[in-house]
């Protein structure tokens, strides 16, 4: 049994994380500050698990000395971040404030009290200016917006802390992630979480483009696996985390809608211009987004290799997407019928 530090771990990722690794056994000790995360993302069907969770941030160091001082844990997994990259754009201080300095601040602890291995949750829109497919963890261009820029200047502090200490530290860069507690009710949720809901209450989806832009989407128990199959392994190490396939924004509908009951609802499709228009701030000002960069996160292409993940670590994923989708409506739903929002499809 490992003693596991979780940051970030009352949010979509970090709380699947911490009941799984319950699960395998591990005593799990988790830190959120809920500006993102939920309480009930936290209450699981077994309803045996515990963990001892603190309401904290990892921006407060005095916190996270007493913690690391005190709790003797062997493993850090790093998921607190601000994700929602329109929320990066319109607030670069805070998000660089806790992306890039919160993750320094998990570094120096980590380094201070000798943890085994810190395992850092990147992004794949950390190649949102690559242009060779798949994408391959040795060849990045440098990210324009700010959610991926905080997340590669991140990952270098990653990489001078192994240089310079000698520490262990993996940088997971995760293709689109979905499956059951996405956070389907904030301004802007993940495509997913978007259309179950908007379908779920009768509203018409409004998409981008013409739909036929492709990306890259894994389930979260894969992603949850790979990441207690990384704490094997020395040194520095960037894995993606991706089922290494695409599927278009119009197949992706074509599911979801299929699997609410909703075969024949046709989307509404809008320019990129209007992608962040719940933003209002980002189109004002002495100078305001740039169409050219909404379209270019619109219309992006996103496709992972994740042969480094299998070589490395044994590592497939094993979950379809029909049912990691229908897995995600079914939570979704019974959410949403528990907060009383809309009457179902």
């Amino acid at each position: 049994m490992s003693k596991i530090f979780i940051t970030g771990a009352a949010g979509f990722i970090g709380s699947q994380l911490a009941y799984y690794l319950w699960k395998s056994g591990d005593e799990v000790v988790l830190l959120d500050n809920f500006s993102y995360g939920a309480d009930d993302n936290l209450i699981f069907e077994d309803h045996d698990f515990r963990a001892e969770v603190i309401h904290g941030d990892i921006r407060n160091t005095e916190l996270l000395d007493f913690l690391f001082q005190t709790e003797n844990f062997d493993y850090v997994y790093h998921i607190a971040a601000i994700t929602p990259l329109p929320d990066c754009q319109t607030n670069p201080s805070l998000a660089t404030e806790v992306n890039v300095q919160g993750t320094v601040n998990i570094l120096e602890a980590s380094r201070k009290y000798g943890i085994k291995k810190v395992i850092f949750a990147s992004t794949s829109a950390v190649y949102e200016n690559n242009t060779e497919f798949p994408l391959t963890e040795d060849n990045t261009a440098p990210p324009t917006l700010i959610y991926p820029s905080t997340k590669y200047a991140a990952e270098q502090f990653c990489k001078a802390y192994v240089d310079c200490y000698g520490m262990n530290v993996a940088c997971m860069r995760f293709a689109n992630v979905y499956g059951p507690h996405l956070d389907c009710l904030r301004t802007q949720p993940p495509v997913v979480g978007y259309m179950i809901r908007e379908l779920y209450q009768g509203k018409l989806v409004q998409l981008h483009s013409n739909g036929s832009q492709r990306r890259d989407f894994v389930y979260v128990d894969d992603l949850v696996e790979l990441l207690k199959l990384v704490r094997e392994g020395d040194g520095y190490d960037v894995v993606n985390v991706s089922t290494g396939e695409t599927v278009s924004i119009n197949e992706l509908f074509e599911v979801v809608a299929r699997l609410m009951g909703c075969s024949g609802t046709e989307p509404e499709f809008f320019g990129s211009e209007h992608f962040w228009h719940r933003y209002p701030d980002l189109y004002r000002g002495g100078y305001r987004i740039l169409d050219k960069v909404l379209d270019h996160e619109v219309k992006k292409y996103t496709q992972l290799s994740n042969r480094h993940a299998f070589e490395r670590y044994g590592w497939k994923p094993k979950v379809s997407l029909e049912t990691g989708i229908r897995r995600t409506i079914d939570f979704s739903v019974k959410i949403m019928k528990e907060k009383g929002l809309g009457d179902g499809v």
